[in-house]
């Protein structure tokens, strides 16, 4: 099994940053995408940002030009780098890949969240 542990998350005023981090550990043979969604309250769950094992990455429109998604293949882990933060950004992030296991078989997995809080 895998396990995915999400960090980095807190209160930020309004045009800060946060960095969040995520690590997998577990049977993992590689991981294929990986990706960061999030769930405001009242609303579903949303695509943030999405990056291939080569590193192509994708972004929702509303996030762009102000997060970044990254990772490290080496150490299991992908990141989101989250800049000139607005209120509406409030949400619980959750963390996902697609996880080839020992036996080769892909399978999704998430994290059980961070909240990330945009406040005055």
């Amino acid at each position: 099994q895998v396990q995915l542990v999400e960090s980095g998350g807190g209160l930020v005023q309004p045009g800060g940053s946060l960095r969040l981090s995520c690590a997998a550990s577990g049977s993992i043979f590689s991981i294929n995408t990986m990706g960061w969604y999030r769930q405001a309250p009242g609303k579903q769950r949303e695509q943030v940002a999405g990056i291939t094992r080569g590193g192509s990455t994708n972004y929702a429109a509303s996030v762009k030009g102000r997060f970044t998604i990254s990772r490290d293949n080496a150490k299991n882990a992908v990141y989101l780098q989250m800049n000139s933060l607005k209120p509406e950004d409030t949400a619980v992030y959750y963390c996902s890949a697609v996880v080839l296991d020992a036996g080769l078989v892909p399978r999704n997995y998430w994290g059980e969240g961070t909240q990330v809080t945009v406040s005055s």
